[in-house]
């Protein structure tokens, strides 16, 4: 069993935690197994509109929404995500996404993350 370690956090991310590996969480309270790197997306559909305020002002939000419906989230756009299972001791093994804060992308790693360009949806592109 791997863990992440102390220095390795609050640090800038340099490679991709492998697949399978385990380790366990910044707190050590529970142990994750990675099963991949994901990108942690916003649904928009899900906003609260329309607005329920009395006082309306000049811009409100449109009724059509434009755009892409899934967009990445700006709170962990800095940091890495992980598909991962959780492993507590005396339950059942959970499937979640996990985002590992206190770790940094460097800017050559968050434009292979989270790339608007075309070039970074082709097949060989599965590593940074």
């Amino acid at each position: 069993m791997t863990a992440v370690s102390a220095a390795s956090l609050g640090t800038e991310m340099v490679s991709l935690l492998d697949h399978g590996t385990v380790h366990t969480s910044p707190g050590g309270q529970y142990s994750f197994r990675v099963i991949g790197p994901c990108c942690r997306l916003f649904d928009r559909e899900e906003l609260p509109w329309p607005c329920c305020r009395l006082a309306w002002r000049s811009k409100e939000p449109s009724w059509r929404r434009v755009g892409r419906r899934f967009v990445p989230d700006l709170a962990s756009r800095r940091c890495p995500s992980y598909a991962v299972e959780l492993l507590q001791p005396g339950s059942r093994p959970t499937q979640t996404v996990l985002t590992l804060f206190p770790q940094r992308f460097t800017p050559e790693m968050q434009e292979w993350w989270y790339s608007r360009r075309p070039s970074s949806m082709e097949a060989s592109n599965l590593s940074p």
